[in-house]
């Protein structure tokens, strides 16, 4: 029995070698290799210091900046959570209708029928650092307005922004709202405004 647990204890210790040690330092360094960026996290940096992540959405609450896509979570990616409200959730009406509310408040003009889905209800993960390229039209008129941009240069800016479907046929177009933000920003730091 002891010649049976001593190779029972080194076969235990050559695999946590193997497996939590030289495995991972190799699926480690791949990643470092060839997917530098996303292995560190999809940081985006302003003047050297981290403001966001590309795939982490967060709470912009000027009516300057575009809106992100309502969070459950308040843009705690700790605390990563749908509200797995059912559809016929008292909750989950109440939060629409807030959400709504809110966002007609903020862009005037825009009707009832012409909101995305996406901009008054929670994303799943309660993260989702992207809009419609819709949802960012319809705020366009807004943040013209306030932040003394023409028109057409916001929508510009949108345009340059849209992400088409994975391979032309998987999932929706999509504008992440961090990046439509900071090119804003370097459009209005360009024109002084």
């Amino acid at each position: 029995m002891v010649k049976h647990l001593w190779t029972s204890f080194r076969l235990l210790v050559a695999f946590t070698i193997l497996t939590a040690g030289i495995y991972a330092a190799v699926v480690t360094g791949l990643a470092q290799t060839l997917f530098p960026v996303q292995a560190n996290g999809s940081l985006i940096r302003l003047h050297g210091q981290v403001i966001g992540a590309h795939m982490i959405g967060q709470s912009f609450t000027s009516p300057k900046w575009f809106d992100s896509r309502p969070s459950a979570a308040n843009y705690n990616a700790a605390a990563s959570a749908a509200s797995n409200y059912g559809p016929t959730n008292p909750a989950l009406v109440k939060e629409v209708k807030g959400n709504l509310t809110t966002f007609l408040k903020e862009n005037p003009g825009v009707k009832v029928p012409q909101v995305p889905s996406s901009m008054v209800e929670s994303s799943d993960s309660g993260l989702d650092p992207d809009i419609s390229p819709a949802a960012a039209y319809l705020q366009a008129p807004r943040i013209a307005r306030v932040d003394h941009v023409p028109l057409s240069v916001v929508k510009g800016i949108i345009a340059s922004h849209v992400h088409g479907r994975f391979l032309g046929m998987y999932g929706n177009s999509y504008v992440n709202v961090l990046e439509l933000n900071l090119s804003l920003r370097t459009w209005m730091h360009q024109h002084h405004l």
